[in-house]
């Protein structure tokens, strides 16, 4: 298994990681802002068949996915400095549902996901928010997405961002926090460092999955950790 992941974790967090597979510590340069130039949800957009990568990914990244045999495809926008392009994968899919922002996802994306039922929320920063579970169940640290899903009868659980850490800020993201691989639920951080934290157990044990605690500490918002199967 293929593990990408922020460079910048904690150094217990990673050497959690490696027990399950190959880590591929990611961080980009002069790209865009620091506080999320190590952050896969801003330059990949993964689906069950292939992932999307933004055109301006690091290249040694891209030629390694390729020596692994993960199928790729180049996206429109090259990511930046700005909301308006530095969101553009920051994308939510399921099944059936593709959630982010209308206004600034980027064009292969809807190209590739016509078959799915378009969410608007305001947050464009929307997978940074939002991790999505099987049986349209999910968990946000945005009240505005929750307020959203909730409208359209999906089952969404809020946990409160104020306890998660986002270095250079004042606080963090719950989807940032973590990643999902077959019925494993990975968190950057334990159950036992924020105040929705025995909420959050629930909830995802609820939905049949298993939590598996990262390092002990507090919550840490790391864009993400994506887990790639070498035989896709």
């Amino acid at each position: 298994m293929i593990i990408i992941h922020d460079k910048r974790l904690p150094k217990e967090a990673i050497k959690k990681l490696n027990e399950y597979g190959e880590c591929l510590p990611f961080l980009s340069e002069n790209i865009t802002c620091q506080a999320i130039a190590g952050h896969p949800d801003i330059f990949f957009f993964p689906t069950e068949a292939f992932t999307i990568v933004a055109p301006n990914t690091p290249p040694y990244f891209i030629n390694y996915l390729k020596t692994k045999g993960l199928p790729l495809i180049t996206g429109t926008t090259s990511v930046g400095n700005l909301k308006e392009n530095s969101t553009c994968y920051n994308v939510v899919m399921t099944e059936k549902y593709l959630i982010h922002h209308r206004k600034f996802t980027d064009a292969t994306i809807l190209q590739h996901a016509k078959d799915k039922i378009f969410i608007h929320v305001n947050q464009a920063y929307t997978r940074c928010s939002l991790l999505p579970l099987k049986n349209n169940s999910f968990i946000t640290s945005d009240r505005g997405i929750e307020k959203t899903l909730s409208q359209h009868g999906l089952n969404c659980l809020y946990i409160s961002p104020k306890e998660i850490i986002l270095p250079g800020h004042s606080y963090g993201f719950i989807g940032g926090c973590m990643g999902v691989s077959e019925r494993n639920v990975f968190l950057i951080g334990s159950s036992q460092h924020h105040s929705d934290g025995a909420k959050l157990e629930t909830f995802i044990h609820e939905n049949g999955y298993y939590l598996i605690s990262l390092y002990d500490g507090k919550f840490f918002d790391g864009g993400g950790v994506f887990f790639y199967f070498e035989d896709l």
